[in-house]
């Protein structure tokens, strides 16, 4: 970490910084204090999640990525939008008119609580390990512990112990309750700020003649001088919405179905705004800054272009985008490991407090992930390869009755497609390095897993259902 680009803000900001620190930990800490001891409370806030209050907590907690939005753009200029933002649109959608009704109506905390009555124990015990590998809170863990170094001079790891003092202790004593609130107050901060940074930038430096002369080409190009094949795989990434627990989680916690359904059309329209605000502040940061390290792009760009205050106001919306999906997939990370796998295996316990020894498990598992890959796009790109195959068929397939799967089947797609994505994972890392695997053919690891996922729910198609429907 030691290369990245390190600097600090001056003590104003600093100290507007800590205030916001602080204001969130009292937000958190002051809601948890209305926390019923009960399961339904502390997991999905008693199931009465209002529509403006959905809307608040979906858009900030599905945003969390910030600096590898950066890092992204930096990279490949508008190819962000292509890859970060259409796609996700579409499924968000889908997965509004489709699955959200049914979620709601469904009465189940989990994903794994869905595929455990669909399939079977061993299909929600294999699931619960797949969720937890998804909703990793690694990424926005290093992106805020780079934050925090850039803000205070701290070195990487104090930061990141930061980090997991003011994202999930409120969390641990609150619940999903502490969650939205704070998400809430995030919510506006994270528009406010990337509002003021673009503002700025087109008043200081013009519109799009100045990104024009000053970027590549291939900054202005949809496909960012990438191969055909590695955009089609963030497209089959996007998928990821339809395996995402935080998008259950909520409908889940949702008032009705209406809410949860029309929660996720509006928070659309809020994620295209604030990808507009996004991109646009990326590319700004390549055509000033084309030397810089591209995962600190808006750090970089918000400390040499703003003055002090708006500054501080910057840095606490990039703050306040990453904190608000860290504690909430922290969280989702605790109820898996602690619910649907801990409880579930022996069967009794306090439901609440297995929740909270699974926070723990998670923040040990993302330090780990952390040290191994050092890219937040990297950390995406692997978790997503490996896990969304693995649950995206049965997953699905439970919602349409034509489609849905053996609990066999179901057992061996979700196994047979996260080893054989993981085999080609280590092929391409023996082939190549790490961080820049070479697979062969220059196949991605996701569509090995996603083909034969396919593979097993076509067979099962073809020889169980009409064994299934012969019997008596």
């Amino acid at each position: 970490m030691d290369d990245l680009n390190a600097f600090h803000l001056g003590t104003i900001d600093q100290i507007l910084v800590v205030v916001y620190l602080f204001g969130v930990l009292f937000v958190g800490l002051r809601y948890a204090k209305s926390y019923r001891n009960d399961v339904d409370d502390y997991l999905l806030m008693g199931r009465k999640l209002s529509l403006p209050a959905f809307v608040a907590t979906l858009v900030s907690t599905w945003y969390g990525g910030i600096l590898g939005i950066g890092e992204f753009t930096h990279r490949y200029g508008i190819l962000n939008w292509v890859t970060q933002g259409l796609p996700y649109y579409v499924c968000a959608i889908a997965f509004a008119f489709f699955l959200a009704p049914r979620i709601q109506k469904s009465m189940t905390y989990t994903i794994p609580d869905i595929l455990t009555n669909r399939y079977g124990r061993r299909a929600g015990l294999v699931g619960s390990l797949f969720v937890f590998i998804l909703v990793t809170p690694a990424s926005h863990f290093l992106m805020t512990a780079l934050l925090f170094r850039s803000i205070f001079g701290i070195p990487f790891w104090w930061g990141f112990a930061v980090a997991v003092l003011f994202s999930t202790f409120y969390v641990f004593f609150g619940g999903l309750r502490s969650d939205v609130m704070t998400d809430i107050l995030q919510f506006f901060l994270m528009f406010a700020g990337f509002a003021i940074l673009v503002v700025t930038l087109f008043l200081k430096f013009g519109g799009w003649s100045f990104l024009k002369a000053n970027l590549p080409q291939s900054h202005l190009s949809p496909n960012g001088g990438q191969s055909i094949q590695t955009i089609v795989v963030w497209f089959f990434i996007a998928l990821w919405t339809f395996v995402d627990a935080g998008f259950y989680q909520r409908c889940s916690a949702a008032k009705s179905p209406r809410t949860a359904k029309y929660g996720i059309l509006i928070s659309v329209a809020f994620w295209a705004i604030f990808d507009f605000l996004t991109t646009s502040a990326g590319l700004y940061a390549r055509a000033i800054f084309p030397e810089i390290e591209p995962l600190m792009a808006f750090p970089t760009l918000g400390e040499q272009i703003l003055p002090v205050v708006l500054r501080g106001i910057f840095f606490i919306a990039l703050l306040a985008t990453i904190m608000s999906t860290l504690d909430s997939n922290s969280f989702i990370g605790a109820i898996t490991f602690g619910r649907d796998f801990i409880w579930r295996i022996r069967g009794r316990g306090n439901i609440n407090h297995y929740t909270r020894l699974g926070l723990v498990v998670t923040v040990g598992c993302s330090v780990l992930l952390v040290w191994l890959f050092p890219s937040v796009v990297k950390i995406w790109y692997l978790i997503g390869s490996l896990c969304v195959p693995a649950l995206l068929i049965p997953l699905v397939a439970n919602f349409i009755p034509k489609l849905r799967l053996g609990s066999q089947a179901a057992f061996l797609s979700m196994i047979v497609s996260f080893v054989g994505t993981l085999c080609w994972l280590i092929l391409g890392i023996w082939r190549g390095t790490m961080t820049d695997p070479v697979y062969p053919l220059n196949i991605q690891p996701f569509f090995v897993g996603f083909f034969l996922s396919i593979l097993i729910a076509g067979v099962d198609r073809i020889v169980e259902k009409p064994m299934r429907a012969s019997r008596p």
